[in-house]
């Protein structure tokens, strides 16, 4: 089995106006997804993220600007265990705020080095 990183991508906008019981909800919904993978063997971890964020360059952190003001933001990720990257993108596509349009999802494999 390889390590892939499965970044959760959402609009930022979304979140901003989310009722409580929207959001609680939808953390709800992503914790029982993130259960049934633990039951299949596949997770490792995972942590939802604050919004707020610094892009960091040589000389320069910005606090604004296209990344750290982008539209659409990682808020989340999870480190699953999966056979290739096509099965650990199986995995991905089952998430069910990702089949309701809710949130994108990035899937990368770890690079090992050996």
């Amino acid at each position: 089995m390889k390590k892939f990183m499965l970044l959760i991508r959402e609009d930022l906008s979304r979140l901003a106006e989310m009722t409580e019981a929207e959001l609680q909800a939808d953390i709800a919904e992503m914790t029982a997804w993130a259960e049934e993978l633990a039951a299949k063997g596949h997770l490792l971890s995972g942590e939802p993220l604050e919004p707020e964020t610094r892009y960091v360059r040589k000389n320069h952190i910005a606090s604004d600007g296209p990344f750290a003001e982008a539209r659409e933001s990682i808020s989340g990720y999870f480190l699953i265990e999966a056979e290739d990257l096509d099965h650990a993108a199986r995995i991905a596509a089952s998430c069910p705020p990702l089949m309701e349009n809710k949130i994108a999802i990035e899937v990368r494999p770890l690079m090992i080095y050996a």
